[in-house]
């Protein structure tokens, strides 16, 4: 199957459509619309945006065609003109009420948000003013044992006798 140029104008808008289980191949492993447009050399996110733009009913028409044409092994759970009306459903809009995109937040999410974000920086602080004073304070300590024990190494001139 050949990549779209498209995808990369695409954003979440399908990804609820496209993850949904539609059945099992013939291992037991859940089969997603997205798998199973793969499997029948249809780009995913191309039918998901023809799908879109469909008539409801002619949407789910079109779904329950290329449903059909699947190998026998996938097993589908449902009638698969109800599975294919929930899942054009799924193309109409956001799965659940707040998950959209572009849902405004919640006065208490800003909130927690604000929080969060003092903490982070508050522990950025205390870690970037804990490697300062490390590093203050730990140079002139080691420069001064460096001193006396280059000091304690030197040996005092050996006195000549013999006069």
């Amino acid at each position: 199957m050949m990549r779209s140029n498209s995808l990369a104008r695409l954003g979440p808008e399908f990804d609820n459509f496209l993850f949904a289980t539609i059945g099992e191949d013939r291992n037991g492993t859940p089969l997603s619309v997205l798998s199973a447009l793969a499997r029948l050399d249809v780009d995913p996110w191309q039918e998901a945006a023809r799908l879109a733009k469909l008539p409801e009913v002619t949407a789910a028409q079109r779904l329950v065609t290329l449903i059909a044409g699947l190998p026998e092994a996938v097993v589908c759970h449902a009638d698969t003109s109800t599975m294919a009306a929930r899942l054009i459903a799924l193309l109409r809009g956001p799965a659940s009420p707040g998950s959209a995109p572009d849902a405004p937040l919640a006065a208490s999410d800003v909130a927690r948000n604000q929080r969060v974000i003092v903490v982070c920086l508050t522990i950025l602080i205390c870690i970037a003013g804990a490697q300062w004073a490390v590093t203050e304070f730990q140079g002139p300590v080691q420069a001064h044992k460096a001193g006396t024990s280059a000091a304690s190494t030197e040996t005092a001139p050996a006195q000549v006798s013999g006069q």
